[in-house]
């Protein structure tokens, strides 16, 4: 199923990709904006007819961890605005097509930010209905989905798809694998923070370039699946796992389940059966106590990076997005 940027006008990266805009039809629009003095890259997809005039319910998209808006966030986006939302997606801060410096900054407080930038633009945007704001985050994003939501109550309900707890797994390791080396790699992220402090090389964490065969070693679904997706079926020239050492102090001491009692819209969390992170979404679910309206939806046989593209479950996750946007919107 490989979805090849080079042949998109638009780079877009996923299979059913926009390849054109024409009238009548869903379309998308490059868009630029300031946040915090840094320029952001961002996508809108309009229905089909759109017309300026009329009020639309928008969902902001948030993607995934080393993700870019050409890939999964883009497919999401683009199914959501085939169902009649106004959506939009944007590359995070310091990645992707955004600015800022250096490159590759993974700070759960940026990432927040930009989901609460998104929502400044997008209700802005002509057409759109600014009281019928959903929230969509994938993989990581989900989990900072989780976290701009606790506060940010112009979004009316808030959905999940494979979410990934950065934090958790920054700190504690995937699956909880990395209890022992916490307070080592504290001290690597202390050092490479002191050495860019001093104008020495920033130092970078997950750029790691490995063979098929290293790839078949991997010891989880997700870091085998991803690999595939974002080095080959699915790349993108700025798409990277990689992110700067440094990020760690700040990513290590967060969770996107602190406070998530807070959240008190429509909670709707998909993920696959299958999914080695399952158990990210179940814990988060279970303590978001706030909200009257709670659903944890499991697309079943499915893995973490499957929900990604495989067309079944892409299919399952729209219908019950659709199902649920269109009574909490």
């Amino acid at each position: 199923m490989a979805a090849d940027y080079k042949q998109n006008p638009f780079t877009l990266a996923y299979d059913g990709a926009i390849t054109e805009n024409v009238q009548g039809k869903v379309n998308i629009r490059a868009v630029a904006y300031k946040l915090n003095g840094i320029d952001v890259s961002a996508n809108v997809y309009t229905p089909a007819n759109y017309d300026a005039g009329k009020k639309y319910p928008a969902v902001v998209v948030a993607h995934p961890n080393g993700g870019v808006k050409e890939q999964v966030a883009g497919l999401y986006a683009q199914r959501l605005a085939e169902q009649g939302y106004i959506a939009i997606t944007a590359d995070a801060a310091y990645q992707g097509a955004s600015g800022g410096t250096p490159r590759n900054v993974d700070k759960p407080t940026h990432r927040i930010e930009d989901i609460h930038g998104m929502a400044d633009f997008i209700t802005q945007y002509a057409g759109v209905d600014a009281t019928r704001l959903g929230l969509l985050g994938l993989c990581g994003g989900g989990g900072y989905s989780l976290a701009a939501a606790q506060t940010d109550k112009r979004f009316k309900s808030i959905a999940t798809v494979s979410m990934f707890n950065s934090g958790r797994v920054r700190r504690n390791g995937y699956v909880d694998s990395g209890l022992t080396t916490i307070q080592t790699r504290l001290q690597q992220a202390s050092d490479a923070r002191a050495q860019e402090a001093a104008g020495g090389k920033v130092l970078y964490s997950g750029d790691a370039n490995l063979s098929d065969e290293q790839i078949a070693k991997l010891p989880f679904d997700l870091y085998r699946q991803g690999y595939e997706y974002y080095w080959k079926t699915h790349a993108h020239p700025n798409s990277t796992f990689k992110y700067t050492t440094s990020s760690l102090l700040d990513l290590m001491r967060f969770d996107a389940t602190n406070q998530i009692e807070l959240i008190d819209k429509p909670l709707l969390m998909i993920a696959g059966s299958k999914a080695d992170s399952l158990y990210m979404t179940e814990d988060a679910f279970a303590k978001a106590t706030g909200t009257k309206s709670k659903e944890l939806f499991k697309i079943e046989g499915a893995t973490h990076i499957e929900t990604y593209w495989k067309p079944a479950y892409v299919n399952q996750a729209v219908g019950k997005l659709t199902e649920f946007y269109g009574k909490s919107l």
